[in-house]
């Protein structure tokens, strides 16, 4: 009830000030579980893209995105928590793989469940090297993953800033990835594989530039070596 309450009184405000786009929408399964990969450009990824979308959907998001202090950070953060988002602390040794449990747990229960296979914001707008979270969701749950491509909302909140621009927001939804002549392969060369067929057909969807590199680490080179967001 929150989740839908939260659309509808945001919804027309995120609409008429941005104007999101969205195709592909029939590639989103209309019942059972599914898992939604997509590229993170900006924290408003996980506003606009379950915006658009008829079923909920969650996405894990880091716990920073809950308890930030500026105004842009505390909206986000107040539809963050009415929209049922994963907050995952970071800082925790088994924060990853208490995500992905949890994220196992809602697709099991037919929901969609949406990632972040590069794992952090992209600090250039480039695409990065996926983490293999995903390939682990796919191959334990057996459903298929959906590429996604976010357009624009590097635009609206790049790193760094804190108050919102205007600018039009795009998504582009693939066809849904299946992978089940990976069963039976060493568990790390296929999740190695999956994600990396994974962000491929990101790649087709966001036209992004690939780097083969963690985001993370180039966050870290940019940073002077300090650790990444």
């Amino acid at each position: 009830m929150q989740y839908q309450l939260s659309r509808i009184v945001a919804g027309p405000l995120l609409r008429l000030l941005w104007r999101p786009q969205i195709t592909g929408l029939e590639h989103i399964p209309p019942e059972g579980g599914a898992i939604l990969a997509s590229n993170h450009l900006s924290i408003v990824d996980s506003i606009f893209l379950p915006l658009m979308l008829d079923r909920p959907l969650t996405f894990a998001a880091k716990s920073e995105y809950f308890t930030g202090r500026s105004v842009s950070q505390r909206l986000a953060g107040t539809y963050l928590r009415a929209t049922n988002q994963l907050s995952v602390d970071r800082a925790q040794a088994r924060a990853a793989q208490d995500m992905l449990e949890a994220a196992l747990a809602l697709l099991r229960r037919g929901q969609l469940f949406g990632i972040y296979p590069e794992g952090t914001r992209s600090p250039d707008g480039r695409l990065y090297r996926g983490r293999t979270g995903v390939a682990w969701l796919a191959l334990n749950s057996g459903l298929p993953v959906v590429p996604v491509a976010m357009l624009g909302t590097d635009r609206i909140l790049p790193p760094g800033h804190v108050v919102p621009r205007l600018h039009q927001v795009s998504m582009r939804i693939g066809k849904p990835l299946t992978f089940e002549a990976y069963q039976g392969t060493a568990p790390g060369k296929a999740r190695r594989a999956i994600t990396d067929e994974v962000i491929q057909a990101i790649q087709d969807l966001s036209g992004q530039e690939y780097a083969p590199m963690y985001a993370s680490v180039r966050k870290a080179e940019l940073n002077g070596g300090a650790s990444p967001e």
